[in-house]
C-alpha cells in the first residue's frame, strides 16, 4: 500500500492516442506504479492535480526484447492509467505547445 502520491503516479503518457482521449472524452494516461491500485490512484490525481475523477483503468504493460550490439535484455513492465475526469472539471495541461 503506497501512500505517497508522487510515487504513485510517475508520469504522463503523451501519444497520439493519449492526446486524442484527452481531448474527446476528458480522460488522461498517466504511467504508475506496479503496485498501486484503482482507489490508490484515484486519491493520488485528486491531490495532486486538484481536480474530481468519475473513473480509473488500467493496463498492465509487458516489457519488450531489446539488442544494444550483440547484448539483448528486456525493458521493464510497467502499468498505466486512464483517468477521467468528472463533468466540469478543468483538464489538467501537462505540456503546453508541443
Amino acid at each position: 500500500m503506497i501512500k505517497d502520491p508522487y510515487k504513485i503516479i510517475l508520469r504522463p503518457v503523451i501519444t497520439e492516442k493519449s492526446t486524442w482521449k484527452k481531448d474527446i472524452n476528458h480522460e488522461i494516461c498517466l504511467q504508475v506504479a506496479m503496485g498501486a491500485n484503482k482507489l490508490e490512484i484515484k486519491e493520488a490525481t485528486e491531490t495532486l492535480f486538484k481536480v474530481k475523477v468519475d473513473r480509473v483503468r488500467t493496463v498492465k504493460k509487458k516489457g519488450k526484447k531489446r539488442r544494444v550490439g550483440r547484448n539483448e535484455g528486456w525493458t521493464k513492465d510497467w502499468k498505466k492509467a486512464y483517468v477521467k475526469l468528472k463533468e466540469g472539471e478543468k483538464m489538467i495541461e501537462y505540456f503546453e505547445a508541443v
